[in-house]
């Protein structure tokens, strides 16, 4: 028997096995997923560029009404998707931003990048009809759509894994309201209550022009506390004597409830109908976010830090803005309904953060200085144009299409400046400001594409679709290093300067996608359905400049570089690159998938399922160079996801509505991949690589995850009173591929969360308890175990765990007016 007919045995069974296991947990205890929101009224969706319910789409989707939103108290999207099968996003809190890892399809270690505005780059978000990445506030919005599997027809870039759309409320045309609410909730590791205040209101300014606008503002206390932050960096010394009180309140500051977050966000929207055929609304997003430091433990640390401690030597504040201008006109042309979605969009960031293990590591002789403290300041900046316009069919008869165009323009600039304060000089530097390192980055990218689809009707029953989507992307880059200890005379670029630098070509690429799909109507209450789609992501620089020849009298000035394939630096064979490290090419997955959506029980059980087979090809995972072990992405040659996922929702009795999901995936590299984990050589800190072994399981997902929510009502004083538990729980997740170079496996956690809601109609309250059974959950991990070490007298304290909120207890409160 061949390899090929082995791997394709393999397969074949395990989807079988899967299959029928799936059915069996379905059926035994509906564990699912609410297709109906709240009320009974069935959500609508648009994932398909047309309206209609979740049950007569033939594609795995996920729709969470906005009535769903408030009943489960759902903030942020991190709490929407732990109920949403096939999907886990690692919690790390506002100042590293949230990974969304769908269907396992994530190589990189868990504790790389910062995630704050591509959400991990496997899946795209869509505010509205505007691809653009923001974790948003959950307030106002008429649903969220989660897609599960590769979209790269009608979504495009970036959908990799799936793709979720925010769908906001748009102003109407019947009624003048106002709607204000209130929260008030305290962490049980926080010293202070934490608030979110805002208001939402309609205006109809005449029978064919509204305007609806919304305004939040959230004061979240944290709960971390620093308790090593340094009383001046550079003199006060980081490593005291901890068993000697005196001594730490000599060197040392602690600050509480460190990862606070304040929060302003809203919108307003204008909504003009000219005609009946025109419907046009202009929309103005922005979010504010000012973040006091990182969601970590350092309880794994080399210094005596609690679960809920940083182990940190300086503040890491980071803020955080996001806004978007979008436009979207409809036209009904009779034939075919015409869109127009126009969006332009700003990202900055402005951050800090302790980079002194880093620098320590590297054994340049930092260490040497006692009271050794670094920090770095970075600052970004980007800016995105989008336009798509397409045709959507309306004709009658068994063929239907859309086709449309789609143009993307984002250019982005940031810089990172490390400062180490009284190092320059000690060691002899003229560098008055101790600024060490200066890198700075621009880059410009323009992407187009044309789309379409075509679906045939036959016999009533079966479906048939077929899609597609040519792309064309180039980019751009401009990227420079810098060591301003060695250059006295070297003055640190802004932002809008480096904006203003000149980029080279980098890389262009363009290609074709397809989709296919089958689907049957058995009857009424059945449809079963078989999908073949594809997904992609555009290649980009890593955003480090090339190195030059070694130079052994000016080693630590040439090592923070990148190399080209072949090119050594420094005397040993080790120091030669297999690859290009200053950039890494695009990615693709194909999804082969089969499903069925049900509803049974004269409609009030929904059961859905699906089970799928991904290939990943070129995935694009995170490594290190060569030289002074900067993180950098890299192709690996491939890797593979196959799993099976359930939802269903359940009403055996009006009062009762009973609602959960179950998933299960394995992944894994399907190639050798040379260099792919980084770690550390101890004693001491010599970079170490690990190779990527076939077979190896992918890190930063769990093989299962299951979710439920029960909500029960009852009549109280003429009003309703309803009761509401929800259980999301997730199997233990690698957090290197393979649990390779130190890693940690993460443990197995489950989050409940309780709520008793009083509804007299025009006014709601609410008492709530988040982690009732305060669960202590680690979610991510920074570094590993192998840097537990000091050197010099220093505590490296890189290894930490990104953990979720302890339990939490608040009350909700929401009041609606009519202003007419």
């Amino acid at each position: 028997m061949s390899k090929k007919m082995r791997q394709n045995m393999k397969t074949n069974l395990f989807l079988k096995s899967v299959s029928a296991g799936a059915i069996a947990v379905a059926m035994a205890a509906p564990t699912a997923y609410a297709q109906t929101d709240g009320d009974d009224d069935v959500i609508v969706v648009t994932a398909t560029r047309r309206a209609e319910t979740v049950q007569d789409v033939p594609i795995n989707i996920a729709a969470i009404g906005g009535a769903q939103i408030e009943e489960q108290g759902f903030d942020e999207l991190s709490d929407v998707l732990a109920y949403v099968p096939g999907i886990n996003v690692v919690d790390r809190g506002g100042r590293q931003g949230n990974p969304i890892i769908v269907r396992g399809l994530n190589a990189d270690a868990l504790g790389s990048g910062d995630g704050n505005n591509d959400g991990g780059g496997t899946v795209a978000t869509y505010l509205g009809e505007i691809p653009v990445y923001i974790d948003l506030k959950l307030n106002d919005l008429e649903r969220v759509e989660v897609l599960l599997g590769p979209q790269g027809t009608l979504y495009g870039a970036g959908t990799l894994g799936g793709a979720i759309r925010y769908i906001p409320k748009k102003p109407d045309f019947e009624a003048s309201t106002l709607s204000v609410r209130s929260e008030l909730y305290q962490y049980e590791e926080a010293d202070d209550l934490s608030t979110d205040v805002g208001f939402t209101f309609n205006t109809v300014v005449a029978d064919n022009f509204a305007i609806r606008g919304s305004f939040d503002f959230r004061n979240d206390s944290g709960f971390i506390d620093y308790p090593f932050v340094v009383l001046e960096p550079g003199v006060s010394n980081p490593d005291p004597d901890f068993s000697d009180p005196a001594d730490v309140a000599a060197n040392l500051s602690p600050q509480e409830d460190v990862n606070s977050e304040e929060t302003y966000s809203g919108r307003i929207a204008a909504r003009w109908q000219p005609i009946d055929a025109i419907d046009a609304t202009l929309t103005y997003y922005f979010q504010r976010t000012d973040i006091g430091g990182r969601q970590i433990s350092s309880a794994r640390s080399t210094v005596p830090a609690g679960k809920y401690e940083s182990a940190k030597r300086v503040e890491e504040p980071n803020q955080i803005q996001n806004e978007l201008i979008a436009l979207e006109v409809i036209a009904d042309l009779g034939f075919a309904e015409l869109t127009s979605a126009t969006g332009y969009s700003r990202f900055e960031d402005d951050g800090q953060r302790d980079q002194t293990d880093l620098l320590i590591t590297l054994e340049y002789s930092y260490e040497s200085f006692p009271t050794f403290t670094a920090f770095t300041r970075e600052k970004g900046l980007e800016e995105r144009i989008n336009q798509e316009v397409r045709l959507v069919s309306k004709h009658d008869g068994p063929f239907s299409w859309i086709i449309g165009g789609f143009y993307n323009e984002l250019e982005t600039a940031n810089f990172s400046a490390e400062y180490t304060p009284g190092y320059a000089d000690f060691a002899g530097f003229d560098r008055p400001d101790d600024l060490e390192y200066f890198s700075q980055f621009h880059s410009y990218l323009e992407e187009t594409a044309f789309f379409g689809e075509v679906s045939l009707e036959l016999f009533e029953r079966l479906t048939l679709t077929a899609g597609g989507r040519t792309y064309d992307y180039e980019l751009e880059t401009y990227d420079a290093v810098d060591f301003p200890l060695f250059d006295p005379g070297f003055v640190a670029l802004t932002v809008d300067q480096i904006k203003n630098i000149d980029t080279s070509p980098n890389q262009s690429d363009d290609g074709t996608l397809f989709k296919f799909n089958a689907s049957y109507e058995v009857n009424s209450d059945l449809l079963v359905y078989a999908t073949v789609s594809e997904g992609y992501r555009i290649g980009a620089s890593n955003g480090i400049a090339t190195c030059d020849d070694f130079d052994p009298m000016a080693p630590v000035m040439q090592g923070a570089c990148a190399l080209l394939p072949g090119q050594a630096f420094g005397p040993g064979a080790n120091d030669i690159s297999d690859r290009d490290e200053t950039q890494f090419g695009p990615d693709q997955t194909t999804n082969y998938e089969i499903g069925v959506k049900s509803q049974l029980l004269d409609n009030t059980l929904t059961l859905n399922g699906a089970v799928y087979y991904i290939e990943w090809t070129d995935p694009q995972v995170s490594s290190a160079t060569v030289n002074a072990s900067l993180p950098i992405t890299v192709n690996a040659d491939g890797a593979e996801s196959r799993g099976a996922e359930i939802s269903a929702a359940w009403r055996p009795i009006p009062a009762l509505n009973l609602r959960g999901s179950f998933s299960h995936v394995e992944t894994e590299l399907t190639a050798p991949v040379p260099d792919l984990v980084r770690s550390i050589t101890p004693p001491g800190f010599g970079t170490a690589f690990f190779d990527g072994e076939k077979g190896d399981r992918l890190p930063g997902s769990p093989e299962n995850q299951f979710s439920f929510f029960a909500s029960y009502e009852q009549p109280f004083l003429d009003n309703t009173l309803t009761y509401n538990f929800g259980y999301a729980w997730q199997d233990d997740i690698l957090t290197t591929t393979g649990g390779r170079g130190g890693s940690l496996t993460l443990d197995s956690y489950g989050i409940a969360n309780g709520s008793v809601v009083y509804d007299a109609g025009s006014w709601k309250g609410s008492l709530f308890v988040n982690n009732l059974f305060d669960e202590y959950a680690e979610t991510g991990v920074i570094g590993n175990s192998l840097y537990n070490q000091t050197i010099a007298g220093a505590n490296v304290r890189t290894f930490a765990t990104h953990v979720a909120a302890p339990r939490t207890i608040g009350v909700r409160f929401t009041y609606d007016f009519s202003l007419d």
